[in-house]
């Protein structure tokens, strides 16, 4: 099953941020990168589907009191998630192969 163009900006800019992926990090990722403004609501019911797909996992790490003492969801892709981003990439390049041309490309 391939990803939709959001999942695949969400575990791409996880993949950008390695340890230090969480919320707000991701949000302002997706959005330097992109260009693209994304809600934190929209983002963590991402979260939740693509762990229940296997392709995310997350743990919560130890409150700070800069949060006022509120835990921080650290993400990470999963291998599935790996390979989903492999083949939606694959995909997509299959698809784009011989349309150069239509776009001015060379």
């Amino acid at each position: 099953m391939t990803l939709g163009d959001f999942e695949q900006l969400v575990l791409l800019a996880i993949l950008h941020l390695g340890d230090e992926a969480y919320g707000s990090r991701i949000v302002e990722t997706i959005e330097e990168k992109s260009g693209r403004t994304i809600s934190r609501s929209a983002l963590y019911v991402t979260f939740d589907r693509l762990e229940s797909k296997g392709h995310l996992n997350s743990s919560l790490r130890n409150p700070s009191e800069e949060r006022g003492g509120r835990m921080r969801r650290y993400v990470k892709v999963a291998p599935a998630g790996l390979d989903a981003l492999r083949e939606s990439r694959h995909i997509l390049e299959g698809m784009w192969r011989g349309l150069d041309s239509m776009f001015g490309e060379t």
